[in-house]
């Protein structure tokens, strides 16, 4: 039998369900208490170490672990979606599922989920993802006004109502038609609604500015050809450490840039992008290798060259340049040292 006491958590809102077990067959203790930290942490500490504790991610997990964590041996917060298929089986509630999940990190079942474990950390990734946020806000006003007005045979880009003085002409238009005073009310309530995504995504986005600019890495990774204020912003709040990954190959699928081999039998291999890659974190080092390719004159670009001429598509070889991006940026970040052009590679494997 383990000696280590395995303690699982189901939290929710106003109550948590807890569980510890030293093993499967063990018939548990099981609490049923406020969720509040003094009344988890209690319990916690009540039983003897060595200790392990977990949960599952959740709205409430990064408070949890940030305040349970000293309290703990071992803290992990784990992948739902992982454990579903299994959690799943038999009868289902609260204290059934804390027992569910002691099981399953009793068996080694529970894939972690990271979480910064500094506050400072934890608002600078929740400043970057509310800045991403107010961008896809202001995206889908944007949208929106334009769908409104093909409504009326208006075609307008973002740059036609971007700036309020060309406005006038886009509510003219609609005006020479009779009988289209509620249009012109319309379209200038989707505008005012537009008005306000920009405002808060400009007022988040200093506030970014005012954060990153603090942090000397940030500064370093911004010397990369690509790579800007938000890129590298985005790069550190979500990958948060570079010993996380134990290679290249496993950062770039977090990065949604690697490769994840399938086989079965004697059939074909297939090679395909990892799904469950961190989106955002996709969406910027692509940009980053876009940016750099366009500017041309880096040695990104110049590998980018070298993989078409070598017969490789131009989408793997923006790929490919992304990935060399993001090498270059979690070598600085592990190594503390600056973007030197002259060595970064001229040839990776795609």
């Amino acid at each position: 039998m383990s000696k280590v006491n395995c303690i699982a958590m189901d939290t929710h809102g106003k109550t948590t369900d807890i569980c510890c077990k030293k093993s499967v067959k063990d018939a548990g203790r099981r609490w049923h208490v406020p969720t509040t930290i003094p009344a988890l942490r209690e319990v916690i500490e009540s039983i003897p170490r060595p200790r392990r504790l977990a949960f599952e991610e959740g709205p409430l997990a990064e408070w949890l672990s940030r305040e349970l964590r000293p309290s703990a041996d071992e803290l992990i917060v784990s992948d739902p979606r992982r454990n579903g298929l299994i959690a799943r089986d038999g009868d289902k509630d609260d204290p059934i599922d804390a027992e569910k999940l002691c099981d399953l990190m009793i068996g080694g079942y529970l894939r972690a989920v990271h979480h910064p474990q500094s506050l400072e950390r934890s608002l600078f990734k929740r400043q970057v993802a509310l800045y991403h946020q107010r961008v896809e806000l202001r995206v889908s006003e944007c949208n929106q006004i334009i769908g409104w007005c093909k409504g009326f045979g208006l075609i307008v880009s973002e740059s036609g109502f971007a700036l309020k003085p060309r406005r006038s002409e886009l509510l003219k238009k609609l005006g020479d038609q009779p009988g289209m005073k509620p249009a012109q009310v319309q379209l200038q309530t989707l505008l005012a609604s537009y008005d306000q995504a920009v405002k808060c995504e400009e007022l988040i986005r200093r506030g970014l500015a005012a954060m990153g600019k603090q942090q000397e890495l940030i500064k370093r990774l911004m010397e990369l050809p690509g790579v800007a204020l938000i890129r590298a912003s985005t790069f550190v709040a979500y990958v948060d450490t570079p010993w996380r990954f134990a290679s290249k190959a496993a950062l770039w699928k977090y990065l949604g840039i690697g490769l994840t081999r399938e086989k079965s039998g004697d059939g074909r291999e297939y090679l395909h992008v990892e799904l469950g890659c961190n989106h955002r974190l996709k969406a910027a080092m692509i940009g980053a290798a876009k940016s750099a390719i366009e500017q041309k004159d880096n040695p990104f670009a110049q590998q980018h060259q070298n993989w078409l001429a070598a017969g490789i598509s131009p989408k793997n070889a923006r790929r490919n340049a992304a990935r060399s991006i993001a090498a270059v940026m979690w070598g600085m970040w592990k190594n503390g040292g600056v973007y030197q052009a002259e060595r970064v590679g001229v040839s990776m494997s795609c």
